[in-house]
């Protein structure tokens, strides 16, 4: 059986391998890329549902669930001007998460 720790490494694995963050972020921070850019929000959205189904899909005890918070996440995007926090794909994660920690808290 899986252990709990092995569940969040894997979970985490899942998520980063589209993260927006790590490579294209950085491109807007530098001006070769614009916050506005459509491969660059194409990529965000299809992030944001890879995270979405994770959360929803990959059994994490409640205990570690705060570990994946996609908060800090989408906070750093919206401050860069690729996401807002009332952007459907924006919402809709943080209800997903918040459906889901709800039972823990």
């Amino acid at each position: 059986m899986e252990q709990p720790e092995d569940q969040m490494r894997r979970a985490i694995g899942t998520v980063l391998q589209s993260d927006p963050l790590i490579k294209l972020l950085q491109e807007v921070r530098l001006g070769r890329m614009k916050a506005t850019d459509p491969g660059l929000r194409a990529v965000t959205e299809s992030w944001m549902a890879v995270y979405s189904q994770v959360l929803q899909a990959q059994p994490v005890p409640a205990a570690l669930l705060p570990r994946l918070d996609p908060t800090p996440r989408l906070q750093v995007l919206v401050d860069a001007g690729v996401l807002s926090w009332d952007d459907p794909g924006t919402a809709s994660l943080r209800d997903v998460f918040q459906r889901l920690s709800a039972p823990a808290a």
